[in-house]
């Protein structure tokens, strides 16, 4: 509201100004730990400890000592003062940052509203005695000389001593400490030539040591099961350069909360290099599966803006696109360069209770039902008068398929045969002979060191059909239909595919409007072979209409997808033991035999190991 003279613009009291900066970068208890470890960084330290004391629930105090290059006592006064920093001097550093600090914020911010203690003195001075300094509410309470170590030490007490409505905001203890590991796994992933301290009221929560492998931090911090289910990843470009490690595709998780990324040193939240990340995957990753992946990219320090947040939680790239290309290019040429198959892990009997399903890959897919047909039937099963009453085991019977049921299967497996008919000397997987199928639903296969492979049939022809309509949707391969078909479309649904007939038509799907709420289709992808009648180009259409908006995909893939979905054998098909054997032929000729299109597993492997250690022959 103006005064009595009209004014209305005020100059704020430099105490508000400080409370609004500490604002922006101490959030919360976690928000003080990133700021002063990355401080110890950027001083060269060594090794880091940060204790946690906490009382009644709450986060009482905060200790972060390290061995870095310590300040003198003019320096350390100095560092409070807002704005003042010995990372940058001049505008035109901003453009070439490799600290983690710069803006001179940190010490200046969390003083403003907590009680700071800091004592600190130069590496290798000629001085005995360090500083030691008393900070209270942005106002200097005490100075003093005082025996210290090299290095640099900060306790932060009464976090928001003097601003209790944020302090009311905070979390819980147990949802801070997830917020604090969460910070710290990201800066000793990004800085493993440090070893990290982490203590919780004197008990020990994390600890690493200074290592020149990025995979023994990962390992310390995730475990050795983790690391051992990691692919490296490598790539050079004139601007960036890309190295890590990503998982296979039976390590992944419902959220994309382990993708942690590193750009020049500092670990920041990226979601379009976290994209590309999963797109790397393609369709060895279910939608609704993330991988977990370790990222470190050194991009040209022209291209990275690190200004854009106060407490420096995120980046802006100016060659965002061709970063984001240049991931998921680096990701697919690891994934394609290792044997992708899963093993299966059987917890022991005296253990099955407490084992977790997080890396396993169960015995029977997730969503499908075990069957419970015997070896060699067909989907319907036997008749029922071969099922006893009494619910006893039904025997074992072989029944071979249909003559007709044959004839389809061998023409749908000529659509997808190779022309040479012999698989490329580089396949990724190993070549295995079939000796059985399961309920026209799983083969099996044996390979050569002794490994039982059990193939899910449709998945493995999917895939198959998949890599085929691909190139040949490339090729623009056509075929006209000697007799059109028309399909009909309710009226909510006629304006989106009037929009899609476009885009179909470049994917070989030739469509025209024949009427009130019909269509006439009068060309498909060759790839899709002869069509016997209306309801598969209907059912193709339905498909693309009913897709997930949620997690879009490009038409293309939509349709490529849909087709090998719709053209590949069925889970059900009885299959000759030739056929299973083409089958698995054509999946080693694929580039990618390890999932179907939609990312489920094609197969799962026994180890010759495992089945001894279920058979207790060990």
């Amino acid at each position: 509201m103006p005064d009595t003279h009209g004014q209305t613009i005020h100059v704020l009291d430099p105490a508000t100004v400080n409370q609004i900066a500490a604002g922006e970068v101490v959030e919360r208890p976690a928000s003080v730990v990133k700021e002063l470890v990355e401080n110890a960084i950027d001083a060269g330290a060594r090794t880091i400890r940060i204790d946690l004391t906490s009382v009644q629930g709450g986060i009482s105090g905060i200790r972060v000592t390290d061995d870095g290059c310590g300040m003198s006592a003019a320096d350390a006064e100095l560092a409070f003062a807002p704005h003042a920093t010995s990372k940058i001097a001049a505008l035109d550093d901003l453009f070439r940052i490799r600290t983690l600090g710069f803006r001179g914020e940190a010490l200046a911010s969390i003083a403003a509203v907590a009680k700071v203690t800091l004592i600190t003195k130069p590496r290798e001075s000629a001085a005995v005695a360090g500083t030691r300094l008393v900070v209270t509410g942005g106002v200097l309470k005490e100075r003093q000389e005082t025996g210290a170590p090299e290095g640099t030490s900060v306790v932060v007490e009464e976090l928001f001593f003097n601003t209790p409505a944020r302090k009311k905001f905070q979390k819980n203890l147990n949802t801070e400490l997830a917020r604090i590991h969460g910070i710290l796994e990201g800066l000793c992933l990004a800085h493993p030539q440090v070893s990290f301290r982490f203590y919780h009221n004197n008990r020990e929560q994390l600890v690493t040591d200074r290592t020149a492998q990025p995979l023994d931090t990962i390992a310390r911090i995730f475990g050795n099961e983790c690391a051992r289910e990691l692919i490296p990843v490598s790539a050079d470009l004139p601007f960036m350069r890309i190295s890590g490690f990503v998982s296979r595709p039976s390590l992944s998780r419902r959220d994309h909360d382990r993708i942690l990324v590193s750009i020049n040193d500092r670990y920041v939240s990226t979601p379009s290099v976290t994209a590309a990340v999963k797109d790397g995957y393609g369709t060895l990753l279910s939608r609704d599966r993330f991988p977990v992946a370790f990222l470190f990219l050194a991009i040209d320090t022209r291209l990275v803006d690190v200004n854009v947040h106060p407490a420096k939680k995120e980046v802006r790239l100016s060659k965002e696109k061709e970063i984001g290309e240049a991931v998921r290019d680096a990701v697919h040429a690891a994934l394609s360069k290792f044997d992708l198959i899963p093993e299966v892990v059987v917890p022991h009997p005296q253990n099955r209770e407490l084992a977790g399903a997080e890396n396993t890959v169960a015995l029977t897919p997730p969503g499908v039902a075990e069957p419970a047909l015997p070896y060699g039937s067909g989907a319907a099963g036997l008749p029922a008068t071969a099922v006893p009453a009494s619910g006893a085991p039904v025997p074992a019977l072989f029944i071979e398929p249909t003559h007709t049921g044959t004839v389809s299967t061998d023409h749908r497996l000529r659509q997808t045969e190779l022309a040479s008919g012999v698989p490329p000397v580089t396949a990724v997987m190993p070549a295995l002979e079939v000796i059985g199928q399961v309920g026209g639903i799983y083969i099996l296969a044996a390979a050569a060191d002794g490994e039982l492979i059990i193939i899910d049939q449709h998945a493995a022809h999917e895939r198959i059909f998949y890599e085929q309509v691909s190139r040949s949707m490339a090729g623009r391969h056509v075929q006209e239909l000697l007799v059109p078909v028309i399909i009909h479309r309710p009226p909510k649904e006629v304006a989106i595919l009037r929009d899609l007939i476009p885009v179909l038509a470049q994917e070989g799907v030739m469509i025209e409007e024949f009427g009130t709420g019909s269509f006439l289709v009068r060309a498909v992808p060759a790839v899709m072979g002869k069509i016997e009648g209306p309801e598969m180009i209907d059912d193709l259409v339905g498909d693309l209409l009913g897709g997930d908006p949620a997690r879009p995909v490009s038409d293309r893939e939509r349709i490529t997808r849909i087709i090998a979905c719709r053209g590949a054998i069925k889970a059900g098909t009885v299959c000759t033991h030739e056929q299973c054997q083409r089958i698995v032929d054509q999946l080693r000729s694929t580039q990618n035999p390890f999932t179907c299109p939609h990312g489920r597993p094609t197969m799962v492997r026994f180890s010759r190991a495992k089945l001894d250690e279920m058979f207790r022959r060990t």
